[in-house]
């Protein structure tokens, strides 16, 4: 399996968190509800406490990619995170959330002054980078059932429970929900073809599903269609 993302939260010591908790101001954000704005001021970062957040890019012509759904323990608001410039994409709560704001000037202080924590802030902003880096890749150069491919590799590094089945084979389940539509706004393309893609696979014993959530039953086959 890969190396799990790191957490911000997590990678704080004790006395880091309880500076933080000073200097941050805790924000209750309803399901459905932007935390940010694309082209807004941008003022530091939004760390998750309970809650998912959703980051999206709208294009002139209208249409909405997802980046990244992010979880408790992370934090948004990159690239910015300093402040002073705008918000390149939106953020929208897709649960319940409660986040803690660190304003830019805040940020840059705690980075000066706690080593720990500006390690943290690093590594949370390298793995977004290689997150979008590898989207921008994902979208110009891979075919669509790639890209679909792709998107649940990912989904299971950041979400995924590694369960032990009846005949002691290895499954991934996806612990968080994603709707046919919110998979095709991550790909750039029809819920019907997610739809039609996703029962092709399961026809071919490469996942199932549970409810709502999905389970990759086969991680090599899966992992072998992103180079179709």
């Amino acid at each position: 399996a890969a190396k799990p993302p790191p957490r911000f939260m997590e990678s704080l010591s004790e006395a880091e968190r309880r500076a933080l908790a000073i200097e941050s101001t805790s924000l209750r954000v309803r399901r459905g509800e932007l935390l940010f704005r694309q082209g807004t001021h941008h003022d530091g970062i939004y760390i998750i406490c309970p809650g998912r957040i959703r980051t999206f890019f709208v294009a002139p012509s209208g249409r909405e990619i997802t980046l990244a759904h992010w979880t408790p323990h992370h934090f948004v608001g990159g690239p910015e995170v300093f402040g002073h410039g705008t918000h390149q994409w939106s953020g929208v709560a897709t649960a319940e959330a409660e986040v803690l704001h660190l304003g830019g000037d805040r940020l840059r202080r705690m980075a000066r002054e706690l080593p720990g924590f500006a390690i943290a802030l690093i590594e949370g902003l390298v793995y977004k980078g290689r997150c979008f880096s590898s989207l921008v890749q994902m979208l110009g150069t891979q075919s669509a059932s790639a890209r679909l491919a792709h998107v649940l590799l990912g989904l299971s590094d950041l979400h995924g429970r590694t369960v032990r089945t009846a005949d002691c084979a290895t499954e991934v389940a996806i612990s968080q929900p994603f709707t046919h539509d919110q998979l095709a706004s991550m790909i750039g393309v029809t819920r019907q073809w997610v739809s039609t893609m996703l029962g092709k696979w399961r026809s071919e014993g490469i996942l199932r599903m549970e409810g709502r959530r999905i389970v990759i039953m086969d991680h090599a086959k899966l992992a072998a269609r992103c180079s179709d």
